[in-house]
């Protein structure tokens, strides 16, 4: 079946099932999420996004070239720089809302519902 030809389903027996538990895999590491919360402003290199996450820029590095495997994340050569950015919004907002299903964890009424929510 050509790629271009299916359509997306939420259906039980969608057959996007087994993509999405990979994307779900590829976000099971707190790096990552961490890098797509910084990524939400825009673009970033290596060594920025290295501070914001607190890891090294080698760490940092092998985590963005598998998001870059996964299509979570693109580059764009800038002189010497190589700037990454996300490459859509669904990284950020399966992000946004695992931290929102988080937050309901935590009991009480969440952040979020109090109008405190923060831009995805």
């Amino acid at each position: 079946m050509n790629a271009d030809m299916r359509v997306c389903s939420l259906q039980v027996d969608s057959q996007y099932v087994e993509l999405a538990v990979e994307v779900f895999s590829m976000l099971a590491d707190a790096t990552r999420v961490r890098i797509i919360l910084a990524l939400r402003e825009g673009e970033m290199a290596v060594g920025a996004l290295a501070g914001i996450v607190g890891k090294s820029p080698a760490a940092v590095s092998q985590h963005l070239a598998k998001m870059r495997l996964a299509r979570m994340v693109s580059t764009r050569q800038d002189g010497t720089k190589v700037l990454y950015r996300l490459e859509n919004e669904h990284a950020r907002k399966l992000v946004a809302d695992a931290i929102y299903q988080a937050e309901h964890a935590l009991g009480g009424v969440p952040a979020h519902h109090r109008g405190e929510r923060a831009t995805p």
